[in-house]
């Protein structure tokens, strides 16, 4: 990070927290954390309840140490991850008086300069900030994020810790089952990065509101970018009705069904068509203001890339048609598997087929999400296939989706809105479009393996004129060897010809040039053509030399 204002125990992204913290610190946190934890009898006597009021008691990298546990079913009973799931970081007030001093410090400048007037009532109190009510000199209302002082070292403090703890009981039980909570505390680091530098979420509050333009019902409040920091976010302030509060809408002449279908299909879209999404939409993050929905708490957002979307959206229908080859397939993709063994296919297709049967078959109105997420994780977990984070990520939002629908807006169902949406979403012109850009992703991977490929050959041929290199080649069957080696590079330069023009046509299609032809670049549109034509051409090349090739045969 190259916020000047960072701690100097940070280190890049791609690393855990520094080994900078003094030892006599370190100690004193354990001791507080095992004292805690011996408050709440760890050892001899926890309960699910004990559990999650212990990771309370403990603080905030603890809470959010426990919502990441919630989804992971494949570590921890899951009357454990049920209760987990309850944890909410809210925090007593912190005075008034460290609100003003965080403020002055961060901004160099008398309150007086920037603000007309603070209520020093908090609107909201968590472990991480402290939100205020705020007039700004123009009289503009708005609200104020606070990061509570000290929070951000005690929060890499207890991760270093964790990440110490994890590595010792690993190395002397010499178990492989901790490598769960490795990615356990790798998650909270990388959240706990997302989350405390708070010029992230005013970068997603502009990110969502530009996404949010397409869709008159769903905003999120309007980040004042000249009044944030690190440490300090300033946002218009929404006054509205949370979706907490059903009763309150219903008097307002709000219709919950629509509230609970607009809310889960604008999720949908913003999982499976822009891959840019809120991570916790739990009741107090919604609130239902002017006519609109209104999402709150942006500090962690997740993404991804168009490639896994398209695989997750092959995936529902794969659930939806029963059809367990095709689940397979998007499950070993999504997860970049390793090259399986036959056994191994065999018994992940049988596992498959007991999931399909066991959901398959259930009406929408009756699927349990968490349930069918939990058996698809523990399936992964049990053949070692390493699930995105991005897509855990998804999982737990959908989840706590529905589990505000279950509770505050029932006449809405999850399943059937998302699954109308994929429907309905999916058009020709659409579909091509996203099939174009995982085509332009997958070739240009292909091309550098083909590329990389024929270096090595390049190499193995010079290390053979030198004499470097010795191979000993039985060719059965073939009178004529060189010929058919000169027509499989043929074929490899035509494939490679061809990927090269769906690549470069795709590049073309999303610059945008002109002149068009059916909302495609010309240029573009020719390349996709001749491509396509080359394609023919080398399919029906390949089955004709089959056919003369078994016809020779035959005769012989």
């Amino acid at each position: 990070m190259s916020d000047s204002k960072q701690p100097m125990f940070f280190k890049s992204q791609a690393e855990g927290p520094s080994e900078h913290f003094t030892r006599r610190s370190k100690l004193h946190r354990l001791h507080e954390i095992m004292h805690v934890a011996m408050q709440y009898d760890l050892f001899s006597d926890m309960t699910p309840v004990k559990m999650r009021r212990m990771f309370e008691a403990l603080g905030p990298s603890f809470v959010k140490a426990g919502q990441i546990l919630s989804m992971r079913s494949e570590i921890l009973p899951q009357e454990y991850c049920d209760e987990l799931a309850k944890l909410r970081a809210d925090a007593s007030p912190m005075p008034f008086q460290t609100v003003l001093d965080t403020l002055g410090h961060e901004f160099g400048r008398p309150i007086g300069e920037l603000f007309d007037s603070i209520d020093p009532t908090p609107l909201g109190s968590a472990s991480l900030a402290q939100v205020h009510k705020a007039t700004l000199l123009d009289g503009s209302v708005v609200a104020v994020k606070v990061q509570r002082p000290g929070v951000r070292e005690m929060m890499a403090q207890d991760i270093d810790i964790m990440r110490s703890i994890v590595r010792f009981v690993r190395r002397v039980s010499g178990a492989n089952q901790f490598i769960d909570l490795e990615g356990v505390v790798q998650e909270l680091w990388d959240s706990f990065r997302a989350e405390t530098d708070f010029l992230n979420e005013a970068q997603n509050l502009l990110d969502f509101r530009a996404f949010s333009e397409n869709y008159a019902y769903m905003t999120c409040p309007r980040p004042r970018m000249e009044l944030c920091t690190s440490h300090v976010v300033t946002m218009d302030y929404i006054d509205g009705i949370s979706i907490a509060h059903p009763e309150q809408l219903t008097a307002a002449g709000y219709d919950l069904e629509e509230i609970g279908t607009k809310l889960v299909d604008n999720y949908a879209s913003q999982v499976l068509d822009a891959g840019f999404f809120h991570a916790d939409p739990h009741p107090g993050n919604i609130i239902i203001s002017g006519g609109k929905i209104v999402l709150i708490d942006l500090g962690l957002m997740g993404r991804l890339s168009p490639r896994v979307r398209n695989l997750m959206k092959d995936m529902i229908f794969a659930v939806a048609a029963r059809d367990s080859h095709k689940l397979m397939d998007g499950l070993l993709r999504l997860t970049d598997a390793r090259r399986m063994s036959p056994s191994e296919t065999s018994s992940l297709l049988e596992q498959l087929d007991r999931i399909i049967s066991e959901y398959g078959t259930v009406d929408l109105r009756d699927l349990d999400i968490a349930e069918f997420t939990n058996s698809l994780v523990h399936l992964c977990s049990r053949f070692n296939l390493e699930v995105p984070s991005s897509v855990t990520m998804v999982a737990r939002g959908l989840v706590t989706l529905e589990g505000v629908l279950d509770e505050f807006l029932p006449d809405a169902n999850m399943i059937e809105i998302i699954r109308d949406h994929i429907t309905r979403s999916t058009s020709f012109r659409g579909k091509a479009k996203e099939e174009a850009a995982s085509l332009g992703a997958e070739s240009l991977h292909a091309l550098h393996s083909t590329l990389s490929l024929l270096s090595e050959a390049n190499e193995a041929t010079r290390m053979l004129t030198r004499g470097e290199l010795k191979a000993n080649v039985e060719i059965v069957g073939s009178q004529n060897p060189i010929s058919q080696l000169s027509a499989v590079i043929d074929r490899l330069v035509m494939a490679l010809i061809v990927v090269g023009l769906y690549v470069g046509s795709s590049i073309v299609y999303y610059a945008g040039m002109k002149p068009l032809v059916f909302g495609i670049p010309i240029i573009g549109f020719m390349g996709y053509i001749v491509a396509f034509a080359l394609s023919v051409w080398i399919v029906i090349d390949i089955f004709v030399q089959n056919h003369r090739l078994k016809k020779a045969n035959a005769q012989n």
